[in-house]
């Protein structure tokens, strides 16, 4: 195996697992706040990445897709996190806070690994292996919530958009879900997906964390 692409493993392997874990536990955690126990009793509120990881499509399938495309398309998810919508106190309103609380968790980490990054300028390390690993961590992050939000069912964005929408339209949403991630994988094969949401959004994203961060550097320079 090339040595180049160890090492590409090797930088993002902590990224993805903590943008991973952290995700689906957040989902859990909220549910439990706003009045479902489900995730909890099953263990999966938990830090612990073995309980989110899917062999196939958390290491498997990024895996061969990684090698059959040199790196040019990475698509993987976790194993969905059980929430019992009907037991949330207010199951409209609380689909909504816990759908947005996994990319929400994800923006933030990406918060945190750019002051992981600042802090390695400030601080004069010069590793390359360090600075690679805060870098992948915000843009692994970005990449994973902006992919999340996108408004179809059963991603994130989709169970958020159904709760906002009135019941009609928000019945006729949900009863794409069975479909969604072939919708999804088609758009990102074709490039639409990719074009149009991903790279707009991360773009953004990367933006937002610059602006909030912008301070501490002046602050620390």
């Amino acid at each position: 195996m090339d040595a180049n692409i160890i090492q590409t493993l090797v930088v993002y392997a902590l990224p993805v697992i903590f943008a991973i874990t952290l995700h689906e536990a957040a989902h859990g955690y909220v549910a439990r706040l706003l009045g479902d126990n489900t995730a909890y009793v099953l263990g999966r509120v938990s830090l612990n990445p073995m309980r989110h990881i899917d062999p196939v499509g958390t290491i498997a399938m990024p895996l061969i897709l990684y090698f059959l495309t040199s790196g040019a398309f990475v698509f993987g998810y976790a194993k969905p996190v059980p929430i019992a919508f009907g037991n949330l106190r207010n199951p409209r309103w609380g689909t909504l806070w816990v759908a947005a609380a996994g990319p929400a968790c994800n923006f933030v980490q990406a918060l945190v690994w750019g002051v992981v990054g600042v802090g390695l300028a400030v601080f004069g390390v010069e590793e390359p292996f360090f600075t690679r690993m805060a870098a992948a961590g915000v843009g692994v992050n970005l990449v994973l919530g902006v992919l999340n939000l996108f408004p179809l069912p059963p991603l994130d964005g989709g169970r958020v958009l159904a709760a906002l929408l009135p019941t009609r339209a928000s019945i006729a949403l949900s009863r794409l879900e069975p479909y969604g991630f072939i919708i999804v994988m088609a758009l990102l094969v074709s490039g639409v997906f990719t074009r149009f949401w991903l790279r707009p959004l991360v773009s953004l994203g990367y933006d937002a964390v610059t602006a909030i961060l912008t301070p501490l550097v002046s602050l620390l320079s």
